[in-house]
């Protein structure tokens, strides 16, 4: 190796060297410059040559075989990639979606409604005496809590708005309502009738269930609604007769109108009232009978006359 380092650095040449002891002083000599040359080239970073193939020496080491990179896929390691280029970044896992909720189905009707449907579901509550009215149309308290007590039967979620599942389970326990029963004269049911209301032309009124009934020989002609004084001005109960008509007539006490008033006992008449058209039973009159049907009053004033019967009871 020193010998080769001298030639590398053309301290010697590769000449021919005589034999025979001078060709070992020579050796010696060299071999003692080559250690000083050796000693210097570690100080300013030279290496030795390595021995070429075909100098006579040892063969030219060559440096330990490693894995190309570009090796078949199946021997390479985790993350290793195709070229000289930067590993990518390790996607993570994307997580599973999460399943998408049931829709929950839309009410078919619910408070506030108000259609021809809504009638057709108070008449089916009131076939399995659910509901205790008239069918009116809309949709509010009284039909909320009906509708609840029915899902509560059926053991259904109870919300008190029909879903459909609701109103189809409603539909297979009742039957189709009648035209009667969807557009009742009253939106209370009609009592059972008075005995004194049995025979000739009455205005049969009843305390109990607001209504009014006009009748003759014991037949319901025609009903409404009505609803009477409060407890300081109440309306007298008794058997009475019409005493007069008057069609445009006001209070000359309340100065308030009194549209087809049909006086009965004293100023106390039945008659039409924009209020109680208006505020329901939130207000009353003062003794009189109010009607908030304005089209069934005026049918009835026109066949009412004065002498019939009028019978005001409980």
């Amino acid at each position: 190796m020193a010998w080769n380092f001298l030639v590398c650095r053309g301290l010697i040449s590769r000449g021919p060297v005589g034999r025979g002891p001078a060709r070992s002083g020579v050796r010696g000599a060299v071999a003692a410059v080559a250690a000083v040359v050796l000693a210097a080239g570690a100080a300013t970073g030279c290496t030795p040559r390595a021995p070429v193939a075909g100098d006579g020496k040892a063969p030219a080491r060559t440096a330990p075989a490693t894995a190309s990179r570009s090796g078949p896929p199946s021997h390479r390691g985790p993350g290793a990639t195709t070229g000289g280029g930067t590993r990518p970044a390790a996607k993570r896992p994307s997580r599973p979606s999460a399943a998408p909720r049931p829709a929950v189905p839309a009410p078919v009707m619910a408070l506030g409604s108000r259609s021809a449907q809504v009638r057709e579901l108070q008449a089916r509550l009131r076939q399995l005496g659910l509901f205790g009215r008239a069918p009116t149309g809309y949709y509010g308290s009284v039909t909320t809590a009906s509708v609840r007590s029915f899902q509560a039967r059926q053991h259904r979620a109870v919300t008190g708005a029909v879903d459909p599942g609701t109103w189809a389970a409603l539909r297979s326990l009742t039957r189709q309502p009648s035209r009667a029963a969807l557009y009742p004269p009253t939106s209370r049911p009609l009592p059972r009738t008075d005995p004194r209301c049995h025979t000739g032309r009455v205005l049969c009124i009843s305390k109990s269930s607001n209504t009014l009934a006009w009748m003759a020989d014991g037949r319901v002609l025609a009903a409404m609604d009505v609803r009477f004084g409060s407890q300081y001005t109440p309306t007298r109960e008794g058997v009475f007769a019409v005493t007069f008509k008057s069609r445009h007539h006001v209070s000359t006490i309340y100065r308030t109108p009194m549209p087809y008033a049909m006086f009965f006992s004293g100023g106390q008449a039945v008659h039409y009232s924009a209020d109680f058209a208006a505020r329901g039973y939130a207000g009353a009159s003062h003794g009189c009978v109010n009607v908030r049907d304005r089209a069934g009053i005026a049918a009835v004033f026109a066949r009412v006359r004065p002498g019939d019967k009028v019978v005001v009871h409980r």
